[in-house]
């Protein structure tokens, strides 16, 4: 849809009126008089009274005396009463119309015609400014409302319809009626696929066929009926059609100012979207008529909508914000105080500078005055919000339905209006009733704000329950409230909506993510992050020239130290502890700038736990001396500070686990011996001091344990672990020789799954219980499957070495031995690189997948992980004999495997551990305490000594032996090879070379061509320049070169020419179709008589004549045969049959022998000849067509003809000269 009609915009170039003319104006009221002269009965017929309809006119009464007394007729009724309509005083007129409709009564129905249709539209006048409902204070029966006139102004058209129902002024008012009673009727609540909104939309049906109606009666040309089908298209919401209707009244009557179809023109581009457009059209309404108040208030809309889509901060928005509110708005309510549009506009404007009373009379106003539903609603809409501020919720809530209701309520509605109630169920703890009205706002439309408010609900919920640890499942609550929040995240990035992120989502989306998806968290915050930074202002930025990094850190000193301390918690959680004591830091710097702005804050929880989480990170990073400095630091300034206390004995322990620590730890003890994390601190410290007790009950940790669940805390999480653990370990240490001893062993296991499964029960997220379940189910009841998902789900939470190394153990038990090794060496990158157990667990494994795959290589893994066991604890006797063993092992692999799977070295090398390892073994066995029986270790030592070295020695002989023949083989297979090789180089080097020459011979070749072409075009050169001397001369006057004149001459030719020689023709002529041979019969019959009587002459050939002149042959060029006897004759006999041709036959002969003259060429090289003729001396050049000898049968050949039919003209001395050049007539 465009605003283009007929090649015009808006109705330029149409009708006759001069849209430039700045007086334009309305019409309205035009033809009333500026006095009107009433005559009086019984004077004089030229007295009259004279009334003055420019004056303020003041009570009709006395008027309506004199046209009552004086029998005035019913002109001088209605235009008395149209003057006071024009003074704005309709309540007058209306009262005038009644008394004259009164004084007509006696008179003819007709003459009250007129009058009932202007007291008709006079009530449909004071309907659009009568209030909507009835104001506080007023009677009913005393209230004037929209309806009241309504009704008045039916009834008033009932009565004019019953004198003249036909009367097209009617049809008209009918149509208006209609329109203004649709205004008052609510939209349907009903949107489904079939509804429509029967009572509305029948009355506007009603009123665009009463506009129809007058269109029919006025032929078309009313074009106030046309204005008004477009307003009823319109509120149907047929916008196209009505775009239609406008324009074409635009297109008849351009000059139109009051009513200004411009202004539904707009409106109709503003709801099929073109708001551009729309905004032209009004724009051009206000030119034509700036106080035109309905085109300011429409651009004011026009700016705010456009700001609306901008950020506060942005100038656009300022510039567009303050040309709406003080160039249109502010001007549209200048010019109209009651406007409705304006009045709903600025109360918008007042609401947000919190100017109630003023919103509330403004609101009033767009109510009372409107006719349009949605006018309605906003004002409806702007008390509901004031009383929203004002707490008065039974109220706000009313107002809420009501601008709901007076869009239509139900499904379809106003959407903030329900939003609003929403709100209003929240304050009044209505959750689940505020929900349900969101999720029915959403299914409908997706709101951003509807969508950020419900999920923000839901994560409240959620984090309620979380807060109050309550056992009751919310995950359906977290998973809604994720899903919402991020569509709203996902709804930010469309660059069509212009949304603003909001910090708030994030937050919240943050706090969702935090146990699940700690890296999302991250990411949320630090998009929170961004924002931040991108609203600090100029003066507080670095220079640019600065780093990078340090820029960063400058910018974040000026974000909130909550965020940065969060960011922090996050990457410290991710092991990341650079960037976290980077965070933490920078928020400790936060906190000072946030103290300098505002001293009335309060920074010291804020600095004392960004420094506990400061300290934590330099623990981690092993820097426990600037962590002892900053508990020291928290403890001066908070001495009960028990969580600095418990981390600084922590670290002593750590720095000195002999005397200082443990000093320590029990001071701690005795001072805070209440406190859970401190006896949490003190089991940890006795488990790893402690001696085994043969009895669980006397271990000083367990006692420890129960002791805290006995007196302190029954559910306390950590003693309810530990306790497990030390089940657990017990379980793993008791003997299972008899079926006592494993019934014993099995009661123990449970005895620690009962105490981990305690422990889930009270917190489902401890990893440290899981994995004890999950160790308790390797080693008790041999379920590895179940193990590997208990230690899958808690790989990502417990951050520590033991996790991986269960699920190595448990890989190891499945045979999965590539993913046990795996996990084996990313437990010994958590800083266990040095962790003799790990690299033992490791050399284990490589030598199960050693003897699974008969692997040498793996082998000697194991081997190598084995010694760098036994080099970090030398003093271990067990590890000493791991090594023994493995090298004892590679000597039994390398013994069975074949020759073709081993080498000499492996052999050898093998040879040399068994020898190691028998040593190695001795001296277990006469250690104090062997890990194994010291006889089968004495065993093992032997068997070494005597069966395996001597296989070993065996499989040394033979792998030489093998390895030599196999050493013969390779090399006569590698000599063949290498002559093969060398074969196939020199097969490509001969082609290389033969492509080379071919490549040599070619190139040659083209050079003799190129040369030979060079030769050619010089020869062809001369050949030219001859030609340019031959056919001009120089001016001897002016010295310019000049064509030469030929001159015409006549006559037979000459037999001789100058220089002597013969010119008799020798060429022979081709052989002609039967018609040219008709026609030339003279010629031949000349010849025939010739060559029977005639001796024969000399042959010859002819030189080439010097230029050669276009003529209409074919081909000039012809091939001449020297042997043939005839020729002369031929020629002669042609010649004269030419002469005796009359011009006309000679050219027909011309056109009806070219087509059939072709060139015969000889194998040898062609010969190209050109006749001369030797009658004259400027003869012209003219070809002689010949075909072969033996053509015709009876030997007669004709003859040449002329170039051009006429006799022959003699030859210049350019010709004659050129011909003396030399023999020319052969070319090659």
């Amino acid at each position: 849809m465009a605003s283009l009609r007929n090649g015009q915009v808006n109705g330029h170039g149409h009708g006759s009126a001069d849209l430039s003319d700045p007086n334009i104006s309305s019409k309205r009221f035009s033809d009333i008089p500026s006095a009107i002269d009433i005559p009086v009965q019984g004077l004089d017929a030229e007295e009259a009274v004279e009334v003055n309809l420019e004056d303020a006119l003041d009570d009709p009464t006395e008027l309506c005396t004199l046209l009552e007394n004086e029998g005035a007729a019913r002109g001088f009724w209605m235009t008395i009463s149209l003057a006071y309509a024009k003074q704005n005083k309709a309540d007058y007129a209306i009262e005038m119309l009644n008394k004259g409709l009164g004084a007509m009564s006696k008179g003819a129905p007709k003459e009250k015609l007129s009058m009932l249709s202007c007291l008709c539209w006079l009530y449909l006048w004071k309907s659009r400014e009568a209030p909507r409902v009835i104001p506080e204070g007023t009677l009913v029966s005393e209230a004037r409302t929209k309806d009241f006139y309504l009704q008045a102004s039916t009834a008033t058209l009932n009565e004019a319809s019953r004198i003249n129902p036909s009367f097209p002024p009617l049809f008209l008012a009918r149509g208006v009626l209609y329109l203004l009673r649709a205004s008052l009727q609510p939209p349907s609540r009903n949107q489904g696929p079939g509804s429509q909104e029967s009572e509305r939309v029948d009355t506007l049906r009603q009123a665009a066929k009463c506009f129809e109606d007058a269109l029919r009666v006025s032929g078309g040309k009313n074009m106030m009926a046309m204005l008004g089908k477009a307003r009823a298209h319109f509120s149907l919401g047929k916008y196209a059609p009505a775009l239609d209707a406008y324009q074409e009244v635009l297109g008849k009557m351009p000059g139109l100012v009051d009513p200004d179809p411009r202004i539904g023109v707009g409106c109709c581009f503003w709801q099929l979207g073109f708001k551009d457009d729309a905004k032209v059209a009004w724009e051009r309404a206000l030119e034509l008529n700036p106080e035109s108040r309905i085109a300011n208030i429409l651009l004011g809309l026009f700016y705010l909508s456009s700001s609306a889509h901008l950020p506060t901060n942005d100038p656009i928005f300022i510039s567009h914000y303050k040309k709406a509110m003080t160039q249109y708005t502010q001007k549209a309510f200048k010019l109209d105080k009651d406007l409705p549009l304006t009045c709903a506009t600025f109360g918008g404007y007042f609401l947000s500078r919190k100017s109630m009373p003023t919103v509330e009379n403004l609101a009033r106003k767009a109510i009372d005055h409107t006719d349009v539903n949605a006018i309605a609603s906003d004002g409806w809409f702007l008390l509901a919000r004031k009383e929203h501020y004002a707490n008065d919720i039974a109220r706000a809530t009313d107002y809420y339905r009501k601008a709901d209701e007076a869009r239509g309520g139900g499904e379809k509605g106003y959407l903030p209006a329900k939003f609003g109630i929403a709100q209003l169920e929240i304050l009044l703890n209505d959750v689940d009733g505020a929900k349900y009205r969101l999720e029915k706002i959403i299914q409908h439309s997706k709101n951003i704000e509807a969508m950020t408010l419900l999920g923000t609900l839901y994560a409240d919920e959620f984090f309620s329950h979380q807060v109050a640890g309550h056992k009751e499942d919310k995950s359906t609550e977290q998973r809604k409230a994720i899903a919402l929040l991020e569509s709203v995240r996902v709804a930010w990035k469309d660059p069509k909506k212009h949304l603003i992120p909001d910090a708030s989502v994030l937050l919240n989306l943050a706090r969702l993510y935090e146990a699940d998806s700690p890296d999302k968290s991250l990411q949320c915050l630090q998009q929170v992050e961004q924002m931040e930074i991108d609203e600090i202002p100029d003066e507080d930025r670095p220079e640019d020239d600065e780093d990078e990094v340090v820029m960063l850190a400058v910018l974040r000193s000026h974000l909130p130290p909550q965020l940065l301390n969060n960011m922090g918690c996050f990457q410290y959680q991710a092991d990341r502890y650079d960037q976290a004591r980077a965070m933490f830091q920078t928020a400790l710097s936060a906190c000072v700038k946030v103290a300098e702005k505002d001293e009335s804050v309060d920074t010291d929880a804020l600095v004392t736990t960004i420094s506990y989480n400061l300290a934590r990170t330099y623990e981690a990073q092993g820097m426990l001396e600037e962590a002892k400095k900053v508990y020291e630091g928290l403890l001066e300034r908070h001495n009960d500070y028990v969580d600095a206390n418990t981390r600084l004995a922590y670290v002593a322990l750590r720095q000195d686990p002999t005397d200082t620590g443990p000093k320590g730890v029990s001071k701690l003890m005795q001072d805070e011996s209440s406190n859970l994390e401190v006896r949490a601190l003190y089991g940890w410290y006795l488990g790893k001091s402690k001696k085994r007790a043969a009895n669980i009950a006397e271990d000083p940790e367990q006692r420890h344990y129960k002791h805290t669940l006995q007196h302190h805390d029954k559910h306390d999480r950590y003693a309810l672990t530990g306790m497990g653990n030390l089940y657990l370990t017990t379980a793993r240490e008791m003997r299972r020789d008899s079926d006592s001893d494993k019934e014993k062993r099995r009661k123990m296991y449970e005895k620690a799954v009962e105490f981990y499964d305690k422990a889930l029960q009270l917190d489902p997220r401890n990893a440290y219980a899981a994995q004890g379940i999950g160790i308790a189910l390797v080693e008790d009841r041999k379920e590895y499957g179940a193990a590997v998902q208990i230690f899958t789900k808690i790989r990502d939470t417990i951050k520590d070495a033991s996790v991986l190394i269960n699920l190595g153990h448990v890989f190891a038990e499945l045979k999965q031995y590539t993913r046990a090794i795996e996990n084996y060496e990313a437990a010994l990158a958590k800083d266990r690189a040095e962790d003799p157990q790990i690299l033992a667990c490791l050399g284990r494994v490589w030598l199960l997948k050693a003897k699974q795959d008969k692997s040498i290589a793996a082998m000697s893994r194991s081997l190598e992980y084995s010694e760098l066991a036994l080099g970090i604890a030398k003093d271990q006797i067990h590890f000493k004999f791991n090594v023994a063993f493995v090298q004892t092992q590679a000597a039994q692999l390398i013994i069975t495997l074949n020759e073709n799977q081993r080498n000499l070295a492996d052999v050898q090398a093998a040879a040399e551990g068994l020898d190691e390892s028998i040593e190695s073994l001795i001296e277990i066995a006469n250690s104090k305490n062997p890990p194994y029986p010291k006889n089968d270790i004495q065993a093992r030592a032997d068997m070494g000594r005597n069966t395996m070295r001597r296989q070993l020695e065996r499989a040394v002989q033979n792998q030489r032996e093998y390895e030599e023949k196999n050493a013969t083989k390779l090399r006569q297979a590698r000599e063949t090879r290498e002559a093969e090789i060398k074969r196939r180089e020199e097969e490509k080097r001969e082609a290389e070379e033969a492509a080379l020459e071919q490549k040599r011979r070619i190139a040659e070749e083209r050079q003799k061509i190129h040369e030979k072409d060079r030769e050619l075009a010089e020869k062809r050169a001369v050949d030219e320049r001859r030609k340019e001397d031959a056919e001009y001369e120089t001016d001897s006057e002016t010295g310019e070169k000049r064509k030469i004149k030929r001159r015409a001459g006549g006559g037979k030719r000459k037999k001789k020419a100058e220089d002597g020689l013969e010119s008799d023709d020798e060429a022979k002529a081709s052989e002609r179709r039967k018609g040219r041979g008709k026609s030339a019969a003279s010629g031949t019959d000349a010849a025939t008589s010739d060559e029977e009587g005639g001796a024969p002459k000399k042959r010859r050939k002819l030189a080439r004549k010097g230029a050669r002149k276009e003529n209409k042959y074919k081909s000039s060029e012809i091939v001449v045969e020297s042997d043939e006897e005839d020729a002369p004759t031929l020629a002669n006999g042609a010649g004269e049959a030419a002469d005796e041709a009359p011009p006309e036959s000679a050219m027909q002969m011309d056109e009806e022998g070219s087509d059939e003259e072709t060139v015969q060429q000889r194998p040898g090289r062609k010969i190209i000849s050109r006749a001369i003729g030797s009658d004259s001396e400027d003869d012209d050049l003219s070809p002689i067509p010949t075909s072969p000898a033996g053509a015709d049968e009876d030997g007669a050949k004709p003859g040449p003809l002329t170039g051009d039919g006429d006799e022959d003209t003699p030859m210049s001395d350019g010709a004659q000269n050129l011909g003396d050049g030399g023999n020319g007539s052969e070319e090659e």
